[in-house]
């Protein structure tokens, strides 16, 4: 990592590869794109999946590129580039930096430096490739630069191929594409660029590449003949610019590429005349000094490097880019957002950005049904979307709301009018439906989108607690209640939680028949958790359609699951004793210390007679069927801060850390994903223990920032303070956190004198000691920064 955390640096040497594609994921709102250490990636716009540019590629072993540039030396025919991928010399070292909206890529060979920088403008469907070209030898040097851009304008290649368009514009010199026959996107106009520096070209991909040909030594470029200028229709697209490169000795030169999209011709020709006379430096500073802003609103300072690297800058980058923004990574490539998904990474995105929080609970609302239930994820640019029974989604919109409007204090929010989604209904036999929505109900408070989804929550199995429908956050358990009479005991903690924020709001309303009848339930739910829930030693996980537990000491597979003993801490409703009593079998059977795992749940499913699902297709240890899923290790961290134990809650959240995970060469191998986002899993069964799966595209990006400001940092916003709790290591002698409040900032410093790690025993204020017992300091929006101390004290230590 550079010094101030802003890059990561990766060396590919002779014949080294990286464990797997390491990449980067640049992107604003409704463009961008994801570049792998060895250059491989793929563009798109406006959606991720159904309007890629270029294509998608999750093949780690091959990882063919879709967009290359090749440097040719024009007397010798010799060809490399400045990438890794896809020509490889061996003559030179390769130097890549991933940074927070842009990527460098450093290549000396052949006596050519080259220097590649990669990144999109904050609102423009461009990306931006400014290669350097300089000649450290000491003889003049003819080159040829070709840029080759796989077409799809679509979701693949393999349904558009055939009906692709290509042209040269005629105003511009451009190479533009169409895909006329998308009906979402037909209209739409591509374009590939070389800053107007091209002389020859083509759009034909066959005539670049080859009678079986490949990228890597397409049959253009290994004989002297220019490309023949053929574009149009029914070839097979691609768009091939070439530009000549004269270079005296020490001379450089830039050139520069573009690649894009646009509404149509006129306003792709506007991008082009903008782009080609821009300051481009000036437009690269604009998009650095936007994410430093941004991720500067919380700096961390503790005496765990890796723990402030990731809470300052690269979670919150992987939550915003990839999560809100791309919604696509190497693993996964949507486009949709999932409604229960974008409100978790909204809650964790609330500290920086209000506003980017608040967009995204009204856009979850928009997705609702008036009956209560929600879209389970959706298209943006279309509105489809699949109607499921899944049951968790609706009570994660009343509980991503609340925990909005406690922290901003904002309770206009929930007379916002929003229209819900029109459609049929699903039948008995079915778990979900995809398809096209139409106009609702128009004009429906939030408030009144929540309580409805709260409402349908209420339905109740034999044992009194929610029905699991056909997943409850573990989608993978969509078998556990099939029949409409399984049971979740984890969703049952959740909606206890929520009935109670939201019974406050019902009351402050006048909506007093739902006031009372929530806290009626709240009470049969908290009895019915601590009956049925509970197992002797942990709290089980559900209950079949069958009645048979779930979770439970008599489970072959699946005999405890953290989420289920997180969340009876973190929803307030689970005994006291249990709850500890719980979180120390957790402890005990799902923190393996040896292999550095916290795991979902154990053992796997495998040979069970029961089938919860599709979680027991997965590989043993595999993503949640019983590794260590991320995302609820989170949880399980934030419960121990809770429970007062710091020692465990960072210990967890160390866990999560790729940058712990990768701190030496034989760790790397282990891991073998980026060591500077976090993954989504990490597998627990033999011969991969230890290896990352599934990065960037994971709410545990978010969750686990929350759980080091909220949890181990102790700072939360509830209006117009700050509540400052922490729960420290002991070990740590002190952390310091400045945050951003609007104009102004507050540095907080955390002293930790007596190794306590908790109990705040004084407090100060711009030097003024606050009364014993406080915890809350006000916040100012005032322009200034002011400062707060904040010392802790002995305190009796966690009972385990």
């Amino acid at each position: 990592f550079a010094a101030d955390g802003r890059e990561y640096v990766i060396l590919l040497g002779r014949g080294q590869e990286t464990p797997m594609p390491w990449i980067n994921v640049i992107a604003n709102p409704s463009f961008g794109f994801q570049v792998a250490a060895e250059g491989g990636g793929y563009s798109w716009s406006l959606n991720s999946r159904e309007y890629r540019l270029t294509p998608w590629s999750n093949d780690p072993v091959s990882d063919t590129p879709g967009e290359v540039l090749y440097l040719r030396d024009e007397e010798t025919l010799e060809l490399w580039g400045p990438t890794a991928a896809p020509v490889r010399d061996g003559d030179g070292h390769y130097r890549v930096t991933h940074g927070q909206g842009y990527s460098r890529f450093e290549h000396r060979s052949h006596g050519v430096a080259l220097s590649m920088l990669q990144f999109v403008p904050r609102t423009d469907p461009v990306k931006i490739c400014r290669l350097r070209i300089t000649n450290e030898s000491r003889r003049p040097r003819s080159l040829s630069l070709t840029s080759f851009t796989e077409w799809v304008l679509g979701a693949s290649r393999f349904t558009a191929a055939a009906t692709l368009e290509t042209t040269i514009d005629a105003e511009t010199g451009a190479l533009l594409a169409r895909q006329p026959w998308n009906a979402e996107f037909g209209t739409r106009v591509a374009f590939v660029d070389l800053a107007g520096a091209q002389r020859t070209w083509t759009g034909d991909r066959r005539e670049f590449l080859g009678r079986h040909g490949s990228v890597a030594a397409p049959a253009a470029l290994l004989h002297e003949r220019p490309l023949s200028g053929r574009v149009g229709a029914g070839l097979d697209a691609c768009g091939v610019l070439q530009a000549p490169i004269e270079l005296a000795p020490g001379a450089s030169t830039e050139v520069v590429v573009l690649l894009g999209e646009a509404a149509n011709l006129d306003q792709a020709r506007a991008l082009l005349r903008h782009y080609r006379g821009a300051d481009l430096d000036q437009v690269l500073a604009e998009v650095v000094a936007h994410w430093d802003e941004l991720l500067g609103r919380i700096q961390v300072s503790t005496p765990e490097r890796a723990f402030d690297l990731m809470m300052n800058r690269w979670a919150l980058y992987q939550a915003v880019c990839c999560r809100l923004w791309a919604r696509s990574a190497f693993y996964q490539s949507s486009g949709a957002y999932g409604f229960r998904d974008q409100l978790q990474d909204a809650m964790a995105v609330l500290a920086i950005d209000p506003a980017m929080a608040r967009a995204q609970l009204l856009r979850a609302a928009g997705r609702q049904f008036p009956e209560g239930d929600v879209q389970h994820w959706w298209q943006p640019h279309s509105g489809q979307g699949v109607r499921t029974r899944i049951a968790d989604d609706p009570v994660w919109l009343g509980h991503a709301v609340a925990h909005y409007v406690r922290c901003t204090a904002d309770l206009r929010l929930l007379d916002t009018p929003i229209d819900f989604l029109g459609g049929r209904r699903l039948e008995p036999f079915e778990t979900d439906a995809y398809y096209q929505p139409t106009p609702g109900e128009p004009g429906v408070s939030l408030y009144e989108h929540c309580a409805r989804a709260l409402d349908l929550s209420l339905a109740v199995g034999d044992h009194g607690l929610p029905l699991i429908g056909s997943g409850d956050w573990n989608d993978g358990m969509n078998l556990v209640g099939a029949q409409g009479r399984g049971e979740s005991v984890w969703l049952g903690w959740l909606l206890h939680l929520t009935l109670g924020e939201f019974g406050a709001f019902a009351a402050a309303r006048g909506d007093a028949p739902r006031a009372t009848r929530w806290a009626e339930h709240r009470l049969r739910l908290a009895s019915a958790l601590d009956a049925g829930g509970w197992d002797g030693d942990w709290y089980r996980r559900g209950f079949y359609d069958d009645g048979a537990p779930l979770g439970s000491s008599v489970s072959d597979e699946c005999r405890i699951d953290a989420i289920a003993q997180s969340w009876s801490v973190l929803s307030g409703a689970g005994q006291p004793a249990r709850a500890e009593r719980a979180m120390r079998a957790l402890d005990r059977l799902l923190v393996d210390r040896v292999a550095g795992l916290a795991l979902l749940f154990a053992p796997p499913f495998d040979r069970s007679a029961r089938n919860p699902g599709y979680v027991k297709g997965y590989p043993l240890g595999v993503r949640e069927n019983g590794g260590q899923y991320s995302h609820a290790a989170a949880w399980t961290s934030l419960a121990w801060a809770r429970l007062g134990d710091g020692a465990r809650a960072y210990e967890i959240l160390a866990l999560l850390n790729p940058i712990l995970r990768s701190s030496s060469r034989a760790d790397m191998y282990r891991y073998k994903v980026e060591p500077y986002v976090v993954a989504a899993d990490i597998y627990s069964q033999p011969p991969h223990v230890g290896r990352g799966g599934w990065t960037w595209y994971t709410g545990a990006a978010g969750l686990s920032h929350r759980a080091g400001l909220e949890g181990v940092l102790g700072i939360r916003r509830h209006g117009a303070v700050l509540h400052i709790d922490p729960c420290l290591p002991g070990a740590w002698p002190q952390a310091e956190v400045v945050l951003a409040t609007g104009t102004g900032r507050v540095r907080i410093t955390i002293e930790n004198p007596y190794g306590a790690g908790r109990g705040v025993t004084r407090l100060e204020w711009d030097g003024t000691v606050l009364p014993a017992g406080s915890c809350e300091v006000p916040i100012a929006d005032d322009g200034l920064e002011h400062r707060v101390t904040v010392v802790l004290g002995a305190a009796a230590a966690v009972p385990m």
